[in-house]
């Protein structure tokens, strides 16, 4: 029987204005195993994620080398605690703001990068910056938002719900069939009953991988420093698992333009 043509994977939330370091490893590292084996990638591009820790954004100081963390600002409390990063949306002024800033950290490249990318959402803007860098050619994108893919995807015990609350739509954990947002330490707020479908869930980071590869099935899989702790490779044994290359400032934003 004929190997399967490979399939490259590595998966990442919007984790920038500009994308950090890991995640230009994790490119790298498929673009090398690709041409090792050939194959297509795929970015399975993990934009429900919630959290807005994610885009925190590392820039040097080009004349101090000091570190400063930049990041979206947000319309309101509940977009910000609780709405997917799909949907949060970028509130009017943010992009002007962060272009009188960013003169200090990066080239004039960068800069007119952010001040003519016009999405109106985080992960939209996230991806759109990628793709002028050209890290995606390439690549194919496969979004867990995307209702598709969701309707595609296998059914998980440990998932999240897409609902609206006060306004918004917020990311809401299923739990002992409730839905709950967590409000910070053993706070939770839970929400009234609802009706909702398979196209409103996306996976926990814990049932993750067997929900992604059940919509991408993928051959190989590039997993960064953190996901090795916890993926668990067990549950797809078809996976071969690499070690994303090494980079230093891992965390720090890669902010390289093409010439």
């Amino acid at each position: 029987m004929n190997a399967p043509t490979p399939i490259i994977a590595f998966g990442q939330q919007p984790c920038g204005i500009f994308p950090r370091r890991f995640l230009q490893a994790k490119i790298a590292t498929a673009r090398r195993l690709q041409r090792e084996l050939g194959g297509s990638i795929v970015f399975f591009y993990h934009d429900s994620d919630h959290d807005p820790r994610e885009t925190q954004t590392g820039l040097r100081h080009r004349t101090t080398g000091e570190l400063q963390w930049l990041n979206f600002t947000f319309e309101n409390r509940v977009q910000r605690k609780f709405t997917p990063l799909y949907l949060k949306r970028i509130p009017a002024g943010w992009r002007e703001g962060m272009v009188r800033q960013l003169p200090a950290y990066v080239d004039a490249t960068a800069v007119r990068a952010v001040r003519e990318c016009t999405d109106g959402t985080i992960a939209d803007f996230c991806l759109s910056v990628m793709r002028r860098m050209g890290l995606l050619e390439g690549v194919t994108v496969v979004r867990s938002s995307d209702p598709e893919v969701r309707r595609r995807a296998c059914t998980v015990e440990d998932f999240f719900v897409d609902v609206p609350h006060d306004g918004e739509v917020v990311r809401a954990r299923h739990q002992d069939g409730r839905l709950r947002l967590h409000s910070g330490g053993d706070q939770f707020i839970t929400l009234p009953e609802q009706a909702w479908e398979r196209t409103q869930v996306s996976p926990s980071r814990d049932s993750r991988l067997v929900w992604m590869q059940s919509a991408i099935h993928c051959t190989h899989y590039v997993a960064g420093a953190g996901e090795q702790a916890y993926l668990r490779t067990e549950q797809t044994p078809e996976i071969s698992f690499i070690n994303r290359d090494v980079i230093d400032r891992s965390d720090e934003a890669w902010t390289e333009f093409p010439a």
